[in-house]
This record gives C-alpha cells, sequence and structure tokens, in this order.
C-alpha cells in the first residue's frame, strides 16, 4: 500500500472511529463516514466492500498490536519483564481503554457480535498459550470457551463502567475465574 493509500485508509479510520463516539455502529452510514473522511464514495469502496469490512479491518487493526506476544514498554504501561496471563490480560486493557471513547459505540447492536467474534479468536489463542489449567472433570475446550466468553463479556461490562483501572479489571476477571492459576 503506498502512502496515499494509507493516508486515505486513516482518514476513513479516523472518520469511522469519531462517528463511533457519538452514535451506534447501525446508525452511521458510509455517506457519513465518506463525508467526514472527505473522500468519495467510490474512494471507500475502493479500501472496504462494505461497512462491515471496515469494522473487520479495525477490528484487526486493533488486534493486531493488543495481542502481540512482545509486551514491551509502552507509555502508559510496561509488561515488558511479566510474562504471565494476568499481565497480558493487562496489556489488553491498556490498549481497549485507549479506544474507550469508540468502543461502547461499536459494542451496541449486530456491530458488537463482530467485533466480539473477532476479540474471542484472539483470546482463545491468547488462553490456549498460557497454560492455564483446572483440576475437575470439565474437558479442556469447555474450560477455554468460559474463559474467552468470560473476558469478552467483562470487557462489554467495563465498557459501561469505565471508572475502573486495566489492573482492576484484570484483578476483577483473575478472582472471579477460578480456572486462572
Amino acid at each position: 500500500m503506498d502512502r496515499r493509500q494509507k493516508k486515505t485508509r486513516e482518514a476513513i479510520f479516523r472518520a469511522f472511529t469519531e462517528l463511533l463516539k457519538h452514535e451506534a455502529y447501525t446508525k452511521i452510514s458510509v455517506q457519513e463516514i465518506t463525508d467526514l473522511a472527505d473522500i468519495g464514495r467510490t474512494t471507500f469502496y475502493a479500501h472496504f466492500e462494505t461497512k462491515d469490512d471496515l469494522l473487520r479491518s479495525l477490528c484487526s487493526e486493533i488486534f493486531e498490536h493488543v495481542f502481540s506476544e512482545d509486551l514491551g514498554k509502552e507509555k502508559n504501561h510496561d509488561f515488558s519483564e511479566s510474562h504471565d496471563t494476568k499481565a497480558k490480560i493487562t496489556h489488553i486493557l491498556y490498549h481497549l481503554q485507549d479506544h474507550m471513547d469508540y468502543l461502547p459505540g461499536i459494542l451496541s447492536g449486530e456491530s458488537g457480535e463482530i467485533f466480539m467474534s473477532y476479540f474471542k479468536i484472539y483470546l482463545k489463542e491468547l488462553f490456549s498459550r498460557s497454560g492455564e489449567s483446572a483440576s475437575g472433570i470439565a474437558p479442556r475446550d469447555y474450560i477455554m470457551n468460559h474463559m474467552v466468553c468470560d473476558f469478552a463479556e467483562t470487557v462489554r461490562w467495563w465498557t459501561r463502567n469505565k471508572n475502573y483501572s486495566p489492573e482492576e479489571i484484570s484483578s476483577f476477571f483473575i478472582e472471579t475465574t477460578p480456572l486462572m492459576e
């Protein structure tokens, strides 16, 4: 992708996330996105087939960094020395907090299902690498599903109860998930 295409794509993402701060995903039209991005509809469709495709791309952009293996030092947190699941969860929460101004708009309605389906794929990968186990009779795939769904819903809850820090939310999850070691 050349520099001009990247700038256009960034303008579309910026316009889309700005609109999500004030409107639910289902109420946002491609026309509103193109108007705010100051591009034509043809240009939008050269980058994204549909508004859902734009949402999928936004999710991928967010999750590629959020779920990176390398927990390096960042401006508002440093987990470079920690490699346990709690540190990884807290790292994810810090990045989601950076998107908290428009995340509730994504999580409303059908767009929330698109976001959550991608989020759960990444969470499943994270939890499967973590090596956590539980005693008892529940099969591992059930346990993984439980952890993934529990954390995904924790994030959804957090978007409605924003007065908690990533560390607090991570602690809530660990405390209420007996599956974590």
